[in-house]
């Protein structure tokens, strides 16, 4: 089997891991509001504040609930050395239960998305696969992917292990190696 083919098979089975473990919802992403301070008595004021912390839960709860699929932008090629390599194909992943993968190349550029409309019909954030690189027995690999929220507002990037164990591929470690 040619490399390239050999890769993309390998990329497809363990892709869905690799979101799920990475992927950054900005739903999610907003911490819980916080009690008002005074300035006069430099205490706290807290009138209103239980409400709009237990609605700031429903809210959160809602989202972790929410069965609907999660929709991902994922971007449209694979990248090796810094070179948009081959198509990443999102066909094995149409009927994912829990992701709806789209191309980001389907939506406006990432950097004007509104990531603060909750409700808009964008990807809740973006995945960027780059080239695996294997051992001579092609029983280990390494390749690194990028998160982002979308809009450019915040991003991670990780160095992910894979492994063959029993004729399957799993993630064996996970590094993050920058935030923005």
């Amino acid at each position: 089997m040619p490399k390239s083919e050999f890769e993309k098979e390998v990329l497809n089975s363990v892709f869905v891991e690799i979101v799920d473990s990475i992927y950054i919802d900005r739903r999610t992403m907003y911490p819980p509001p916080m009690p008002r301070l005074d300035f006069k008595t430099n205490k706290e004021d807290t009138i209103g504040y239980h409400e709009k912390l237990k609605r700031y839960q429903i809210e959160q709860d809602s989202i972790k609930n929410d069965k609907n699929r999660i929709l991902i932008g994922v971007y449209d090629f694979v990248v090796s050395n810094g070179i948009n390599d081959s198509k990443f194909d999102l066909t094995p992943f149409k009927n994912n239960k829990k992701f709806d993968f789209q191309y980001t190349s389907k939506f406006p550029e990432e950097i004007y998305w509104d990531i603060n409309d909750k409700k808009s019909k964008m990807p809740v954030g973006t995945i960027k696969v780059y080239k695996i690189y294997f051992n001579k027995t092609r029983t280990y690999g390494v390749l690194s992917v990028r998160a982002s929220c979308g809009g450019g507002k915040c991003g991670r990037g990780f160095e992910i292990t894979i492994e063959n164990k029993s004729e399957e591929w799993h993630i064996t470690n996970i590094v993050d190696t920058w935030v923005s």
